[in-house]
């Protein structure tokens, strides 16, 4: 979050705060250019109002996974990041592991009304979605599955709202400046 655009909860006025998201996509198999998942994250969130602050691709392999996280953790540009594939259960499907290890404080409420929205849509096939979502030194991690509908249906339903400081009771945009207060603690 732009740090000159930290909101004012004084004045009752609750106004719209872009995000820097970064999009990857993880897959053995895709291109830049045939990447669909990716494009849909990237359509929605601009449309939204947010800034694309990067976009990468990567194979499904913990390492670079992580690798790729982890300079966008601590790239302060970079606000939220958003993965798409890998969140399945073969063999290759590695992403869950790769976020977890990495992950401050785990959110298991995302990947679970991910899976309760997406019934609705696909049934009982959503049992083989792994997504997932945590923070992690002051920047959140969604990790979505990899089909363009997985990825409109986490963003239409759950992240549009969450990512929009104007969504209330509450939402995620509001709590960046407490993402990292643990970090100042005086030890005692």
């Amino acid at each position: 979050m732009n740090q000159t655009s930290t909101p004012n909860p004084a004045s009752g006025e609750r106004r719209f705060i872009p995000c820097r998201i970064a999009v990857l996509t993880v897959s053995d198999t895709r291109s830049a250019a045939e990447d669909k998942s990716g494009q849909t994250l990237v359509d929605r969130l601009t449309e939204a109002g947010h800034e694309l602050a990067a976009r990468a691709l990567v194979k499904d392999e913990i390492a670079d996974i992580q690798a790729q996280l982890v300079a966008w953790i601590d790239d302060p540009a970079i606000d939220v990041v958003l993965s798409t594939g890998g969140t399945g259960v073969t063999g290759r499907d590695v992403t869950p592991e790769a976020f977890e290890a990495i992950y401050e404080k785990a959110i298991p409420g995302f990947g679970e009304l991910f899976r309760m929205l997406s019934f609705q849509k696909i049934g009982t096939s959503t049992i083989q979605s792994r997504a997932t979502a945590g923070v992690t030194r002051g920047t959140y991690l969604f990790a979505l599955p990899g089909s363009p509908g997985a990825c409109r249906d986490a963003w239409d339903l759950i992240l549009k709202d969450q990512l929009d400081y104007r969504h209330k009771p509450c939402n995620f945009v509001e709590l960046f400046p407490r993402l990292r207060e643990h970090e100042r603690r005086k030890p005692s």
